[in-house]
């Protein structure tokens, strides 16, 4: 059975200094890069214009914010031809109010 992280706080688990100087590498630094954003029940969905580099960028990000926010769930959608990548990072309840401060600061 694959865990929800229903379980798991959901808090950062990175001190200020050290949020502070990976801020450019976890979800703040790239849905900075978003070019639009839809908020969700349970999180947010951002969609990015598609380059060459971004897979690799996201997969970076997703990597870097499941060993500090493990209650995050990520789904990548990257259709046919140019349309846009979409980045969808949900939770448990209250997954969303996070999520929102977060990427405010």
């Amino acid at each position: 059975m694959i865990p929800s992280g229903a379980d798991l706080p959901i808090a950062c688990t990175l001190d200020p200094a050290e949020y502070a100087r990976r801020l450019d590498t976890l979800l703040p630094g790239l849905v900075a890069k978003a070019e639009s954003a839809e908020v969700l029940p349970d999180g947010v969905c951002w969609s990015f214009r598609r380059s060459d580099e971004l897979m690799l960028v996201l997969a970076a990000v997703i990597e870097a914010e499941r060993r500090c926010c493990p209650f995050l769930r990520f789904q990548v959608t990257g259709e046919p031809s140019d349309s846009p990548v979409v980045l969808e990072v949900t939770g448990p309840p209250g997954t969303r109010g996070f999520l929102e401060r977060l990427v405010a600061r």
